[in-house]
């Protein structure tokens, strides 16, 4: 095969995977609504705690330099995830005048039940792929968050 036989599906199959992940991304957001739903909270809450979860204890500056919210609006919120036992505010171990929030939902059955048919289905799925295919699936994912934040930043 010649090379630009080679780039002509390499760029097909990019075009492919792109419009792939547009999709992907659209029904997440559908089952994170449907989540939210369920759940009976704001999406903005929603997000919060899963970005806790994925990042690890903020700051609550921290917070909503991810979410793109107003620090009143964080505070607003953190004290909401505070009394749903969601996240707690703690001192920073490393810095004790700084203010983390720390998520605490995960152990709730709510919200194991509201995942677990989504993680069941994806770990089956994953089962179809050999160590190697998922890491190299795993390093894409991992990238393409890094696209996906990088043009948040230039929003």
């Amino acid at each position: 095969m010649s090379n630009n036989q080679t780039n002509s599906n390499s760029s097909l199959a990019a075009q492919q995977l792109t419009s792939l992940l547009r999709g992907f991304g659209s029904r997440s957001i559908l089952h994170q609504q449907a989540i939210v739903h369920s759940l009976g909270i704001s999406p903005n809450d929603f997000i919060s705690i899963d970005l806790l979860n994925e990042l690890g204890p903020l700051t609550a500056g921290e917070l909503a330099e991810h979410t793109g919210l107003s620090t009143g609006t964080i505070t607003a919120l953190i004290d909401r995830l505070e009394k749903i036992g969601y996240a707690r505010r703690e001192k920073d171990p490393n810095d004790r005048r700084r203010v983390i929030i720390v998520p605490t939902y995960e152990d709730k059955e709510e919200i194991q039940k509201a995942y677990m048919p989504l993680d069941s289905a994806m770990n089956a799925l994953a089962q179809e792929y050999s160590e190697k295919e998922l890491e190299n699936i795993n390093h894409f994912l991992e990238k393409a968050v890094l696209v996906l934040d990088e043009q948040l930043q230039n929003k």
